[in-house]
């Protein structure tokens, strides 16, 4: 074993044993206070969002705040729900600060997706809060936070893990500590039933309650889409899993016969340039838009006659549900996870063979050529995204604190 290793198991060998004193003398546990550690709570992405969604309907009966690892920006994107607080760990709006950023992470797997965000700095701050806390939830939203607050909560804390995105998404080092360590949480939730399998089934020591519960569909501004204009819309972070290339080269095909038609894609991402490229080649400058993000998605919808979701892979995918809330009908890739859990085919929306380039081209072809067919599955996608509010939604989520809070209780007794 390396020193750096060595160090790491004395450190965690020292923690439990204080937990063993902590758990003789701790209270009851309780769901008074609940704390979410989010990335980076200024940012725009749709984890952030639905995390907002979620806090706003907890703070009506309990003491919330959101803990962000970094602060990038002065301000958040979003609107924090009243009743809520923001805490920073880590200031950045100036750029990265103190000796300690200079370190890479010791706690976070090199290959979790947000690795780069993480140094040692943070991962101080992070101990250093997660300890802090003596009653109350704790709620991680990605690996990296689920899996130190599973090896570093007090025993009085109840620790929920959420997934957002899914169990196949991960990085084989990130899966392997995920195994290894999600059953020390009280509780984990996944966002699809498919999602839900895939974990009971990899788990061997399961944490004490595993669950699915969607993220609720946030509330959009703005009247529902008319329908009318030949505008079709894609929304998403513009990297490889949400597929833009795949949807360029699909809409090349549909641009040969349908001209007055135009792609506008919302977004920021890595893949912007490449995607530029792509759209140049195929001459469909004045058809597809690179439109930088949606300040107001539902403005972008309102606009709109048909939603494309080109993604490889997602966790739930909220963009969906936001279209079918504003009465856009939607068409997807029935990519691993979440589009097939929401839309039934033909009916709310239609399903496409994953990274199928002619059966996307083909499926919009058949809605950009049919208004009968996208009234009728935009009529539908508002009854299914209903189900999804956050007035279905919320109660699922106090009905679960509930249950950990007697699961926690019958885990303490003697």
């Amino acid at each position: 074993m390396s020193i750096s290793g060595a160090l790491r198991r004395a450190a965690i060998t020292m923690l439990e044993r204080r937990d063993r004193r902590r758990a003789r003398n701790a209270p009851p546990p309780d769901t008074r206070e609940i704390r979410i550690l989010l990335l980076h709570a200024n940012g725009m992405g749709g984890t952030i969002r639905t995390v907002f969604n979620l806090a706003g309907h907890l703070a009506k009966n309990h003491d919330v705040e959101i803990v962000s690892v970094v602060r990038e920006s002065p301000q958040p994107f979003f609107d924090v729900p009243p009743g809520v607080r923001v805490r920073y760990l880590d200031n950045r709006v100036n750029g990265r600060k103190g000796i300690l950023n200079r370190f890479r992470s010791r706690l976070t797997p090199p290959d979790e997706t947000a690795y780069h965000w993480f140094t040692l700095k943070t991962d101080l701050a992070l101990l250093r809060y997660i300890r802090s806390r003596r009653r109350g939830v704790l709620i991680g939203t990605r690996p990296a936070l689920n899996l130190l607050i599973a090896r570093t909560a007090g025993p009085e804390i109840i620790t929920i893990g959420q997934e957002h995105a899914n169990l196949a998404a991960h990085q084989p080092q990130t899966r392997k500590q995920i195994l290894r360590r999600y059953g020390r949480l009280t509780a984990l939730i996944t966002l699809t039933q498919a999602d839900l399998h895939a974990y009971r089934k990899a788990l061997k020591h399961a944490p004490a309650h595993l669950a699915q519960i969607p993220n609720a569909v946030t509330r959009l501004s703005g009247p529902d889409a008319h329908r009318t204009a030949p505008i079709a819309v894609a929304i998403g972070r513009l990297n490889h899993a949400k597929g833009h290339d795949l949807l360029i080269r699909a809409w090349a095909h549909v641009h040969r016969n349908h001209p007055d038609w135009t792609l506008r894609i919302y977004g920021r991402g890595p893949r912007h340039d490449k995607l530029q490229e792509s759209i140049d080649k195929r001459e469909l400058t004045e058809s597809v838009h690179l439109m930088g993000p949606a300040e107001d998605v539902g403005a972008a919808l309102a606009d709109a006659a048909i939603n494309i979701l080109s993604s490889r892979r997602e966790g739930m995918p909220m963009t969906i549900l936001e279209a079918m809330s504003k009465a856009v009908p939607v068409i997807a890739y029935d990519c691993p996870t979440g589009p097939a859990e929401i839309i039934t085919h033909g009916h709310d929306g239609l399903l496409v063979p994953p990274e199928k380039i002619h059966a996307l081209a083909n499926a919009i072809t058949t809605l950009i050529t049919d208004p009968d067919l996208r009234t009728k599955l935009a009529t539908q996608a508002q009854t299914t995204a209903a189900q999804y509010n956050m007035s279905v939604i919320g109660p699922r989520w106090d009905k679960l604190l509930t249950q950990l809070t007697h699961i926690s209780h019958q885990t303490e007794s003697p």
